[in-house]
């Protein structure tokens, strides 16, 4: 498991065409990619299982944590990016709330795009 770091402080300004936005690249691929938004409520959970194919948790909203194996559990954060290679076992959970973007695609590389959370 890895936790990278996406959103307004790591994009880059966007000012063609008058806009003026900020824009976060997270994926480039020539191959299928899965893309699905999770709704957690309180005490929601993504249970423990098995990654497929890579796999990409973008927070977008609210808090919770996530666990890699036997690895302890990580507080994530809205901004934060989980990444997990295929075959690595995995859980999301959360006492209040959360909502993410999930990406799964073979061609994943979050560290082409972003920076590693510290």
């Amino acid at each position: 498991m890895q936790i990278f770091l996406f959103g307004q402080e790591i994009g880059k300004s966007i000012t063609h065409f008058d806009s003026n936005f900020i824009m976060s690249q997270v994926l480039l691929t020539d191959k299928a990619a899965h893309i699905g938004c999770m709704h957690l409520e309180s005490n929601g959970i993504i249970g423990f299982h098995q990654a497929l194919s890579p796999q990409l948790l973008l927070v977008v909203n609210g808090q919770g944590w996530v666990r890699c194996d036997s690895e302890e559990k990580v507080h994530v954060v809205i901004g934060d990016a989980v990444f997990w290679n295929k075959g690595e076992w995995h859980e999301t959970q959360t006492e209040t709330g959360l909502t993410a973007i999930v990406i799964e695609s073979d061609e994943l590389n979050p560290s082409l795009f972003m920076p590693r959370r510290e």
